[in-house]
């Protein structure tokens, strides 16, 4: 009886250690799976980090550098302009390389499309314009250039948004101090919101206008979805607004009376009447959210780290304020409105502003995803895998950029304006997803811009510091005194 026992005893240890051994082989076998993808040829080099998790904290970590982020620079000096990652679960390859990166955006639809990782499609919505391919791509932004294109930029929004800014910074000068970002956000969010939704001030609007905040702060965090984490504040700010929204759809499309097209919903709306309409409600309500958050967020990120650049440097900003006291002296009547003429002169004043989205660098990375296996500069691209276009390490390369990191507007005198996105500047993104609002954001800075120098001093009180998680953002803020001219 002892003799069984004895031999159970043995078979069940040998049963566990050959339990624990295959356990450990199987563990070893992934893990150097996951440190050694299969790829039919030859993989950019780089480090996929730890399982799972791959190089994410590293990629979210904070930074307070004008630089190429740490994590992109770090790499690169050790592997290239071309690596390989892993960010959040996804394998990655990140291109510094202006060739690479000009490739990409020029194969969108047929080697590349465009993708993002499943944490921020968890933030912008499923069906959010960035999201979608081919025909209903195309036609979405066609419906928004009706809104942000040149033509109804020359009739009507470069008029509303010269009445908004003098307006706005009218008010601003009759208190002892403003925070910048803050003031000009909510300005843009108002004006914008009312060009596509009709938005007035009310406890509905504030409401959508505050969970917007909270979303942003979340934005481009690291994706722990537990109450506390700004990621978790992220996306309860894009529940609250997206039910602020459905409920304006319901009621807009409930209504008994028959509207003109006043705003952009209503041409949405008309669109979702039709017999076989091209847009669902769903696609409808992420198109007005993602539209709501591009329009105001990334120009007052802009405009705020532009004004830390003409606070510390006189000399850029005395021609500026020339150039645009110049247009006063010119103009029939001092105090009409900005012409579209008048607009198209400012040349230094569009220097002005694509040094600042240069060195801005607002959007830290463009994701798009291989569909087939991709050749380039020697390595394999396998299908599937994400890639990361990195603009920051093109605007901030010194071998395209002389003294890169410093401020100087009059490295662009003499060059054509920009329509598209080119191998050495990508501030709003190249290819056939070349940002449709770029010419509305351009405007809304030029026009900012000149209401604010010829009518304006200002002086800093506090912050101007910025950090990078990697979005750009303003932990102290930027607040300023505006002393009205004599």
């Amino acid at each position: 009886m002892e003799f069984v026992a004895f031999n159970n005893l043995n078979m069940m240890s040998y049963v566990a250690i050959g339990s624990a051994t295959l356990l450990a082989l199987w563990i070893v076998h992934f893990v150097f799976r996951w440190k050694n993808p299969r790829c039919n040829g030859r993989l950019p080099p780089g480090s996929m980090g730890l399982p799972f998790l791959g190089e994410t904290f590293e990629f979210f970590s904070p930074n307070t550098t004008t630089d190429i982020s740490p994590f992109v620079k770090k790499r690169m000096e050790r592997y290239g302009p071309v690596f390989r990652t892993s960010l959040v679960g996804r394998p990655v390859v990140v291109s510094a390389d202006p060739d690479v990166n000009y490739y990409v955006f020029q194969q969108e639809g047929k080697l590349f499309q465009s993708w993002y990782p499943d944490t921020f499609t968890e933030i912008f919505g499923r069906d959010n314009v960035g999201s979608l391919h081919g025909f209903l791509y195309k036609y979405l932004k066609s419906l928004v250039l009706r809104l942000y294109g040149p033509e109804n930029l020359k009739d009507v929004l470069l008029s509303e948004v010269d009445k908004s800014c003098c307006s706005n910074l009218s008010t601003w000068s009759s208190k002892p101090s403003i925070e910048l970002k803050e003031a000009i956000s909510t300005m843009i969010f108002d004006l914008t919101a009312k060009k596509l939704i009709s938005y007035e001030p009310s406890d509905e609007s504030e409401s959508l206008r505050k969970s917007f905040v909270a979303f942003i702060r979340g934005l481009i965090s690291f994706p722990l979805n537990v109450p506390g984490t700004a990621y978790h504040d992220c996306m309860q700010g894009r529940k609250r607004a997206m039910k602020v929204l459905k409920s304006m759809l319901d009621e807009r499309r409930n209504s008994p009376a028959e509207r003109k097209c006043e705003d952009f919903f209503d041409h949405v709306i008309e669109e979702l009447k039709k017999e076989k309409p091209v847009l669902t409600e769903t696609i409808a309500l992420d198109l007005m959210f993602v539209l709501l958050f591009a329009s105001f967020e990334t120009t007052s990120l802009a405009l705020t780290h532009g004004m830390t650049y003409l606070t510390n440097n006189p000399k850029v900003l005395k021609e500026l304020t020339e150039e645009h006291e110049t247009i006063l002296r010119n103009r029939e009547n001092p105090d009409s409105g900005i012409t579209w003429k008048e607009y198209k002169s400012m040349k230094f004043t569009f220097q002005v502003i694509y040094e600042i989205v240069r060195l801005a660098n607002i959007v830290p990375g463009i994701f798009r995803k291989a569909l087939q296996d991709i050749e380039i500069k020697g390595y394999t691209i396998p299908a599937g895998w994400g890639v990361m276009v990195c603009p920051p390490a093109v605007h901030l390369n010194p071998e395209i950029y002389e003294d890169p990191l410093t401020f100087n507007p009059w490295r662009w005198q003499d060059k054509p304006e920009i329509t598209g996105g080119t191998k050495q500047f990508m501030a709003f993104g190249g290819g056939l997803r070349f940002c449709v609002g770029a010419d509305f954001s351009k405007s809304l800075m030029a026009v900012f811009l000149h209401c604010l120098v010829t009518k304006y001093s200002w002086k800093a009180i506090k912050g101007g510091n910025t950090v990078r998680t990697p979005g750009l953002g303003f932990p102290d803020g930027f607040h300023i005194q505006l002393i009205p001219k004599a």
